[in-house]
């Protein structure tokens, strides 16, 4: 008999959505609880790929955790694998007593604490059998809090990259007119939803150190908007040249349109979706060495990495690809062929069903 696999989820972008479809052929038997009007939920039905609709509210939600357990008792599956932070606690009670294994996911560095009772709850709860983190930087932090004598297991996270595939990424580059940017324009594109943790006020404030013929513009897409961004923005001399569209459906084929894109983020990023996007496209980044940025940008051959909380390393670095065309197309390609060589999708499958095998070693010559 095959993995029996339950992977609760809210929101699968299409990474894990492959990756799902990916356990279905290689005979993981995979049933996915993704809600019915997700978008993605359309390719895993028309991958056969089993679903249901179990919604997870709350850190504790005792409806939820009966239809759990209902569901996960007389050896139905073998594992279930959680892929939100309410789906972690509720999963971890609904299972409790019962022979199966739980593994979680984790795509943020931090926000993890002994003295925090939640984090008990989840990603610090003993029933948990597995972490999967995107990048080892996260790894590396569960691995390090203090006090050390309360530290999870060393064999409890496990580092396994999100993988990708060009093939996602085909389309045609935006017209940035729109933005308000005259052609030929040098653009440095953001894509992210503000926080302070992104660092975009230091990206702002790089804007001002550019010298006067670097007139390059600044394109800010998403939820762009916050009491410290709003400041810094009216203070730069360059507002003029700072744009944001706020929200946009087109973000990869606004990366794609840019010169450079750039995500300074100050701490706790995992492996940033938009900087693979912009790195698929070949558009070189630049990102500060925050997280799992600097295991994704390799400096020098894929991209640019930079102190956090530099704007003046920010600053050498725009100019620095304004200034030499060939850079730039030679950090592109590099950083293409790097999510084509080192982030591929079928290595994430790969890699998750080793973990698998590992927790249900009986199941595991049943796995293609």
């Amino acid at each position: 008999m095959s993995i029996r696999l339950l992977s609760l989820i809210q929101h699968p972008d299409r990474p894990t959505t492959e990756t799902f479809i990916g356990f279905h052929r290689a005979g993981i038997d995979i049933t996915v609880s993704c809600p019915p009007e997700h978008p993605n939920h359309a390719l895993l039905v028309s991958a056969g790929v089993p679903t249901i609709d179990l919604r997870l509210n709350g850190t504790i939600d005792p409806r939820g955790i009966r239809a759990l357990r209902a569901l996960v008792q007389g050896g139905r599956y073998d594992i279930v694998h959680t892929y939100y932070n309410d789906a972690i606690s509720n999963a971890a009670l609904a299972v409790l007593g019962l022979p199966v294994k739980l593994v979680a996911y984790r795509g943020i560095v931090g926000a993890v604490g002994f003295l925090d009772p939640v984090s008990w709850l989840r990603y610090l709860n003993p029933r948990i059998d597995r972490i999967i983190c995107v990048c080892d930087a996260i790894r590396r932090h569960f691995l390090g809090m203090r006090p050390k004598f309360l530290r999870m297991p060393e064999e409890r996270p496990v580092t396994v990259h999100k993988g990708h595939k060009l093939e996602w990424y085909t389309a045609t580059p935006a017209d940035l007119a729109e933005f308000g940017i005259p052609a030929g324009g040098f653009v440095v594109g953001c894509i992210s939803n503000y926080r302070p943790r992104k660092g975009i006020e230091y990206l702002v404030r790089a804007m001002d150190l550019l010298p006067p013929d670097v007139p390059v513009h600044l394109l800010l897409v998403g939820r762009m908007s916050g009491r410290a961004l709003d400041r810094a923005i009216a203070r730069s001399r360059a507002r003029d040249r700072i744009h944001r569209p706020g929200y946009r459906k087109d973000a990869p084929a606004i990366s794609a349109a840019c010169d450079v894109f750039c995500l300074p983020s100050v701490k706790r990023e995992g492996l940033p979706r938009s900087v693979i996007e912009a790195m698929a496209y070949r558009v070189p980044p630049i990102v500060t060495n925050s997280g799992g940025s600097p295991e994704l940008v390799v400096d020098g051959s894929s991209g640019l990495v930079v102190p956090v909380r530099d704007p003046g390393a920010l600053a050498a670095a725009i100019e620095r690809l304004y200034r030499d065309a060939e850079l730039r197309r030679r950090l592109g390609e590099g950083a293409r062929d790097r999510i084509a060589r080192d982030f591929r999708n079928e290595d994430t499958v790969r890699k998750i069903i080793d973990v698998y095998r590992s927790l249900v070693p009986e199941k595991a010559g049943s796995i293609a």
